[in-house]
Parts: C-alpha cells; sequence; structure tokens
C-alpha cells in the first residue's frame, strides 16, 4: 500500500485486531490505524512530518517521527509506502526513513548514494526507489534511475538502473517492479533478479499513479488537455482498455475509492491558482467528470473507504501550516482543521 504525490487509501480498519500474511491476528499499534497525514515540509528547511488523525474522536497527533525517535525527520516528505510490516517514508532530500508502522520507532533508513527519491517498492528482499537523479546544468534529470537496496531495513545501494527521465510510482509484482516514467510518457518493467530494464510501453500521457484492484493494474495518466486510465494485464504485462477524459489541468494528484471512481486535483498553476477537486466514475467503456470543490492551494487527496469521506489537503501558499478539509462524496464540507507544513497525501487504514 503506497502514497505518491497522488496518493490513494485503502480501507479504514475499524475493528481492534489486524491479520497478518499468515493469518496470524496482531494487536493494532498506537498509529497504524486512522490516518496518517503526510506533511512535505519547506523548501530549505526541510521541516516534514506526518501526523496521526484518529477519524473518530478527531484526536490529532502531530509530527510523530519526531516525537517517537527523538529527532526531526529532516528532510522534505515525497511519499509513505507501507509494505513488508514497515513504513518507508521517502523524502526528495536524498533519503528513505524506515519505520515500524505501529509504534513509529526507526528500524533503518537509507541515507546515502540517493538524489531526488519519488516512491518506493519491495520486492523479496529488495527495495527499489525511484529517483529523479541529480539536476545538470539546465535542471533536467538525465540520469534518473530506480536505486537498489539489499534488505528491506535500508543500508547502502548496490545498483543504480537506468531509467527514462523522472521516474515516479513504482509497483512490485511477481519479479517484476514496473516504473511510471513520467516525464518520456513510458512504462518500463524491471526485472527485479537481473536488476535490468525488460519491456517498454510507450504512452499518450505522462504516467503518475498504478492502483491494483481484482488482478488489473489501472495507470493514472496527464496530458494538458485531458487524462486517461489505462489498465495493464497483470499476467501478460500488456496494455489493455484505456479511458480518456477532457479535462485541462489535471495534477498527478488522485485517490482511488475501490470501486472504479477517482478523485483527482486540476490546477491553472501560476498565477491564478484555480484548483479544483474532480470526481471521475467509470462504468463500462464510458467515463464522467464532476466538479466537486474549487478554491486555491490544494496540494494532495486521499480517500477514506468505511466512510466514504474524501480529504482534501491545503498547502496555502507554504506560507504558515497547511489545512485539511474533508469532503462528502457530493463535495459538501464536514470540517476543516489544520495541520502541518505543506500537507501532500494521506494513508488511510
Amino acid at each position: 500500500m503506497k502514497l505518491n504525490q497522488l496518493l490513494w487509501a485503502s480501507a479504514l480498519i475499524s475493528v481492534s485486531f489486524a491479520c497478518s500474511d499468515s493469518g496470524d491476528e496482531k494487536p493494532l499499534g498506537k498509529y497504524n490505524n486512522g490516518i496518517l497525514i503526510m506533511n512535505e515540509g519547506n523548501f530549505g528547511t526541510n521541516d516534514g512530518e506526518v501526523y496521526h488523525l484518529n477519524p473518530n474522536t478527531e484526536e490529532l497527533l502531530p509530527t510523530i517521527f519526531e516525537a517517537e525517535n527523538m529527532r526531526p525527520f529532516a528532510g522534505l516528505l515525497e511519499d509513505m509506502v507501507l509494505e513488508a510490516e514497515r513504513l518507508y517514508l521517502v523524502a526528495n532530500t536524498g533519503k528513505v526513513e524506515i519505520v515500524d508502522p505501529t509504534d513509529f520507532k526507526s528500524l533503518g533508513a537509507v541515507s546515502a548514494d540517493l538524489d531526488q527519491p519519488r516512491s518506493l517498492a519491495v520486492n523479496g528482499s529488495k527495495l527499489f526507489i525511484s529517483d529523479y537523479g541529480p539536476y545538470d546544468a539546465s535542471y533536467g534529470t538525465p540520469d534518473s534511475y530506480v536505486a537498489v537496496v539489499n534488505g528491506l531495513d535500508g543500508g547502502g545501494v548496490s545498483k543504480k538502473i537506468e531509467v527514462s527521465n523522472k521516474p515516479e510510482d513504482l509497483f512490485s509484482y511477481n519479479n517484476y517492479i514496473i516504473v511510471a516514467g513520467s516525464e518520456e510518457d513510458k512504462i518500463e518493467i524491471i526485472d527485479a533478479t537481473q536488476e535490468r530494464v525488460i519491456t517498454i510501453l510507450d504512452l499518450e500521457a505522462s504516467p503518475k499513479q498504478f492502483h491494483e484492484e481484482d488482478g488489473v493494474l489501472w495507470v493514472y495518466a496527464v496530458d494538458s488537455d485531458k487524462v486517461i486510465f489505462y489498465t495493464l494485464n497483470l499476467s501478460s504485462l500488456t496494455l489493455g482498455t484505456s479511458y480518456t477524459i477532457p479535462l485541462a489541468n489535471a495534477s498527478g494528484k488522485i485517490a482511488f475509492d475501490g470501486d472504479d471512481e477517482m478523485y483527482i486535483l486540476t490546477s491553472s498553476g501560476w498565477p491564478d491558482y484555480n484548483d479544483a477537486v474532480v470526481g471521475i466514475d467509470l462504468e463500462g467503456n464510458t467515463a464522467t467528470a464532476t466538479e466537486l470543490m474549487t478554491g486555491s492551494g490544494f496540494y494532495g487527496i486521499g480517500y477514506d473507504d468505511e466512510r466514504d469521506q474524501i480529504y482534501v489537503a491545503n498547502a496555502n501558499g507554504f506560507q504558515g501550516n497547511g489545512s485539511i478539509t474533508v469532503l462528502s462524496e457530493s463535495g459538501s464540507v464536514i470540517r476543516t482543521f489544520e495541520v502541518g507544513r505543506g500537507p501532500s497525501g494521506f494513508l488511510i487504514y
């Protein structure tokens, strides 16, 4: 389960025990129930952090990484990835912090040989980390890569696999790592054992986010005047159906509700920043878009499947702390509350 810039959420667990992959029941901890709010932090001060929200009581616990580890996170948070009973906090300032999701205590880190990491996937005993690589003199990223780390609790980078410019989301399936190559409109498939790209699929838009459901991998891709949802058949690793929706200014931010409905953010960008929350409904061979809310400063989105609620993060121009607005599926405002600097995504149990 992961959250990238576009950020999808799984169903909220409301029972007092969670089942492990082995089928054993284990008590939920302090933090692995409810909603984790990712605050990216401010460029230069690198004050990214995670807040925890109990949606039943509305209790909000701030800066839980620092509270549990007695040190600041000290980075710009880009993604939170929950895999292999670990929570990976990916910072695009060049590190990955690894914590126990139950108590947020540190388990390890990857803190060297990374440049601008974006997301992460686990395959066997290896970590695969998408990374823009260093900027060149023109602020391009011609040396983008997927870093390989041998060990689930971090360590050094053993290899950098060359991929197309600006890789974003990753998805692990069987012996493969599927890469969203955002700048060159590609999906690249890595053999996790050989640690090399074996297949490249060309798209008509920039892929941003993956979401798996019922053996089908959804690929969310954006262009200047449209969004495209591709399906990728995991058994054959080939593209299937695609859905094109005319929609200008779509961002890479999306939340899936698990029932062929998605919620995305659009933004006109500088200088107006006319933003909107848009619901996308896929039914049969048709797709419809409905504008639910407008405003400015929208920076992240998530979906609470148990309560059928949409969470919208607002960075408020990075002028002080950001805020969260909770919406019904029809777009009605339920409540608003303040969080940390630059809130950009959610992990919802």
